[in-house]
């Protein structure tokens, strides 16, 4: 099947799915959607997603948007390795850990709302405190969770979903000045999965549309 990603290369959207593309060890094409030019508003990219946001995927039976339906789409057309665990009450809260970026952290840190909060009259450092803000308080329950369910990964001892939303937002959290200090079992997730292929190859910084400077 062929696999074409429309992406931004700092997009956290972009980037858990290409973690999920990477994990299943599917092989797929990239074309970049530079976000600062604005070209997910040319007629092109609309015609591909009518909302104008990253990522799409393109496929041999049409296109699809939104990350969560991406990733989910994956899982079940090409179920191995799996992301989520069998049984359907551990697979509901991996769900649940993954919400907690994809719901709650992320989308209040994204290009759009930061846009939106500096056009009210925010600085940089107030706008990186409000990133802050809410990855704390999402770091703070993954952290339980994971002390919880964890072995190794967030979810027992392979990568899964979680890793999927967690190790972008690890990334953004970086770029906010959030110290992760306060949660040790994140940041050694991230250690390992900085030496995981998958997730190297996922990276912003490989991307054929990253900054090189």
């Amino acid at each position: 099947m062929t696999l074409l990603l429309h992406g931004y290369w700092r997009s956290g959207t972009s980037y858990r799915t290409r973690i999920a593309l990477e994990l299943k060890g599917l092989a797929y094409g990239y074309a970049g959607v530079d976000l600062r030019a604005g070209d997910q508003h040319s007629d092109a990219y609309r015609a591909l997603n009518p909302q104008g946001l990253v990522p799409a995927l393109e496929h041999e039976g049409g296109v699809l948007t939104q990350s969560p339906a991406i990733i989910e789409w994956l899982e079940e057309r090409f179920p191995e390795p799996p992301l989520m665990p069998r049984d359907p009450d551990a697979r509901a809260q991996v769900r649940a850990m993954a919400a907690i970026v994809g719901c709650d952290i992320h989308p209040l840190n994204n290009l759009r709302v930061l846009k939106a909060i500096k056009a009210l009259g925010a600085d940089e450092a107030a706008s990186d405190a409000w990133a802050g803000r809410w990855i704390s308080a999402g770091f703070d329950a993954l952290e339980t969770l994971i002390r919880r369910h964890g072995d190794g990964w967030s979810w027992g001892d392979a990568p899964s979903l979680v890793e999927c939303y967690l190790i972008p937002q690890v990334y953004s959290a970086r770029r906010f000045h959030v110290d992760l200090a306060p949660w040790p079992l994140i940041s050694a997730i991230d250690a390992r999965a900085a030496d995981h292929p998958a997730f190297q190859a996922a990276h912003p910084d490989r991307q054929p549309d990253a900054d090189q400077a």
